[in-house]
């Protein structure tokens, strides 16, 4: 989970993915998701290299592996780039990068790819592969998206304490939804408390320490 770009609530930033079978008619869906997570990130302009990219991996694999592919696409988001991957079940079928003329009606997915993405690649595993592009972040947005893991673990703990799926923290959510995921937190903070009393740590230093890296963090990613 994260932040959205104003701070008033909490959404999901999680790697996702989503089983298709390569199929031409599937694209369009398949744009649409990635749209759809693109705005829930506060990403909107990514939309059209994203989707552009979506095309292309897609139609590498019907092209390359065959129509009918079980696949899978898998998005992430960290804090300086968005990654996009189609997942498929043939790891001998490698993309390859092709100059194709001005006229070429075809081969030029991976040239259209490498020329709006930051970087691509190819991760081969056992009996499946994964074609995939990164998009950088704008330099605005970094400082945003570098808590990211940090709140992600944040909100699973307080998910796992309190059962809150999504911490209320903006304006008008419920007091008793607040209430939850405070008590949830401070079961949090209580129990690495027994841990430290129980391994024989200072509790004192490491709260005191806790507190001088979040002022470290903070500072660096919001002067």
């Amino acid at each position: 989970m994260g932040y959205d770009v104003d701070g008033s609530r909490w959404i999901s930033t999680r790697l996702w993915s989503l089983p298709f079978l390569a199929e031409a008619e599937q694209v369009s869906s398949l744009r649409r998701a990635l749209r759809t997570h693109l705005e829930c990130w506060g990403l909107q302009e990514l939309r059209d290299a994203a989707e552009l990219c979506v095309s292309e991996l897609v139609a590498n694999v019907i092209k390359h592996v065959g129509p009918g592919t079980p696949s899978t696409l898998v998005v992430s988001l960290n804090s300086t780039h968005l990654r996009i991957a189609v997942h498929d079940p043939d790891p001998r079928a490698l993309p390859t990068l092709v100059r194709a003329g001005v006229e070429a009606e075809a081969g030029r997915g991976m040239a259209l790819i490498e020329a709006v993405s930051d970087r691509w690649g190819v991760d081969l595993s056992g009996d499946r592969k994964a074609t995939w592009c990164e998009l950088r972040v704008s330099a605005g947005r970094v400082g945003r998206h570098a808590a990211l893991p940090r709140l992600a673990r944040a909100a699973d703990l307080l998910s796992l304490y309190g059962g809150v799926v999504s911490p209320p923290l903006g304006p008008g959510q419920s007091r008793l939804g607040t209430a939850v995921a405070r008590d949830a937190a401070i079961g949090i903070i209580t129990d690495l408390l027994y841990w430290c009393r129980v391994y024989g740590r200072d509790a004192d230093d490491v709260l005191d320490q806790a507190q001088v890296h979040f002022e470290a963090e903070t500072e660096a990613r919001f002067p």
